[in-house]
């Protein structure tokens, strides 16, 4: 009886669940963003800073100056004051950025290399990683000017309210931020649980254990691990992850290298499709893929744990992160793709074991990578749930008690537990949320990391016309929101495939 094929566990659809969230505005949106003027509205005193995360009564009682049309002040909400406390190091901020970032997609960058070709896949991931890291410094320039100013944006909705005005904070950017983070968390629990599957399946390939079951063992992690009560407390955690994903990341690359050079290999082939069809929206995909891989989506949230003065930190934690993504991002890419050609599966992972089942590498390896990969899944996961804390703390703590008062600890276990049960159960029904996923990311993810950095920079800088960063940044968000459509398109596509497939609580 043939060994059922565990990694084939991860498919390529499902995937794309953090993952290969898509991207971004129309390109309407981008222009009509920059007909905006900034506006100072609802922001956080940089005076108030040391008050509004102090840990006693007195101190959550401090009002933070707000500049809107009244000028009335504004105590600072629970959410900011036990969620984003301002206590971190760059360090840390390094730790943060590497975990939301350097996370289990970079596994189907070798797929992504697949429809472009080695001179598209590598420019791709070059450009990818240059215009990331540039927009990333953009939000932080911004963030860093308006603290300077006396008005520290701890969250995206905030820098989206004052500098485009109220509605595009609570009506877009705000729903839109939540929506992607969120669907990361359900993304993370599926893929969990495909993970922990695929090593069951290795070891038990008759056993009868279905994949909702081992999603909801995962969700039992998650349950423990969102109890951690803020952002700034997971720093630990976070360097833990920093190290898991790039012990998965150098094995991944070994096993490449050892099944490339292997008899055992398949027959390199790097060839693109002769299909102009797929040939075209393989090209969407894997674009949408590099973009998405280099996601983030929660900068100012992550700025907003660095202890003040805050000018300079986040550029040395980007450096940080960046230095992380280089080493794993390329080494798995190149590898992968060398190793596998266009036979590259959607997570490389499943191309350590044949068409029969067999393991290209020793077992003990892939159930090595793979808890490499469960580990670090449960750091990203509780990452991404940061934004859900936050409104729920926001929403049922008091800010004027102790952060570990029965008052506002039964509360948060409560509401905490309540969210990760509703996203393991979406990723237990929905094991194709990836689909819908990167149509959420489509809307998502690269508006929050491409186009609004450079709306954002352009708007509070006001750079001459003359300038060409104006017209860098102007083309950076034009060019991205054009990527969007088209991974709008692709997602709806691919939506309409695999709709035939779609069951709930499917053993996939």
């Amino acid at each position: 009886m043939a060994i059922e094929d565990p990694c084939n566990i991860f498919k390529t659809n499902h995937f794309r669940c953090h993952f290969h969230l898509s991207l971004s505005l129309s390109l309407s949106l981008s222009l009509s963003l920059f007909s905006f003027s900034p506006r100072y509205m609802g922001t956080v005193d940089t005076g108030s800073i040391g008050a509004v995360h102090g840990e006693h009564t007195k101190e959550a009682q401090a009002f933070s100056t707000t500049t809107t049309n009244d000028h009335h002040k504004q105590p600072l909400d629970a959410g900011a004051l036990f969620v984003l406390k301002s206590k971190g190091s760059w360090w840390h901020s390094g730790y943060h950025l590497t975990t939301s970032i350097v996370a289990p997609p970079l596994l189907s960058l070798p797929f992504a290399f697949a429809s472009l070709g080695w001179t598209a896949g590598v420019l791709s991931l070059v450009i990818g990683a240059l215009v990331t890291f540039y927009s990333y410094n953009l939000i932080s320039l911004v963030l860093e000017h308006h603290a300077e100013l006396g008005h520290r944006h701890l969250r995206f909705r905030d820098m989206a309210y004052d500098i485009l005005g109220p509605g595009w904070g609570r009506y877009y950017v705000g729903p839109i931020q939540f929506m992607v983070c969120y669907g990361a968390v359900v993304g993370q629990c599926l893929l969990g649980g495909q993970c922990l599957k695929a090593i069951y399946v290795l070891w038990n390939p008759n056993g009868t254990m279905k994949l909702y079951e081992f999603v909801v063992i995962f969700g039992a992690l998650m349950l423990i691990l969102a109890q951690v009560p803020s952002f700034h407390s997971l720093r630990h955690i976070n360097l833990i992850s920093l190290v898991l994903c790039l012990l998965y990341s150098a094995s991944a690359t070994a096993a490449s290298i050892y099944i490339g050079n292997s008899s055992k290999g398949p027959h390199k082939n790097y060839s693109l499709s002769n299909n102009v069809e797929t040939r075209i929206f393989g090209i969407f995909n894997a674009i949408a893929i590099i973009a998405t891989t280099f996601g983030n989506g929660i900068i100012p949230e992550i700025q907003a744990t660095l202890a003040p003065p805050v000018k300079g930190k986040m550029f040395k934690g980007l450096c940080v992160c960046y230095t992380v993504v280089i080493v794993t991002f390329f080494s798995v890419a190149v590898s992968g793709y060398w190793a596998f050609g266009n036979e590259s599966a959607g997570l490389v992972l499943s191309n350590f074991i044949d068409h029969d089942g067999n393991p290209l590498v020793p077992r003990w390896f892939i159930m090595m990578i793979n808890i490499f990969t469960i580990l670090q899944l449960s750091a990203v996961a509780v990452v991404y749930l940061q934004p859900t804390n936050e409104v729920l703390e926001r929403a049922f703590a008091d800010p004027t008690r102790s952060e570990f008062s029965a008052r506002n600890v039964i509360p948060r276990a409560i509401s905490r537990s309540i969210s990760v049960i509703l996203a393991t159960t979406i990723a237990a029904m929905l094991p194709f949320f990836g689909d819908i996923n990167a149509m959420i990311g489509a809307f998502g993810f690269l508006p929050l990391d491409f186009v609004l950095p450079a709306v954002f920079y352009n708007l509070t800088f006001k750079p001459s016309k003359h300038n060409a960063l104006f017209w860098l940044n102007s083309s950076i968000a034009v060019i991205f929101s054009l990527v969007g459509v088209t991974a709008a398109v692709a997602a709806v596509r691919q939506i309409s495939l695999d709709a035939k497939t779609y069951k709930l609580f499917a053993n996939v």
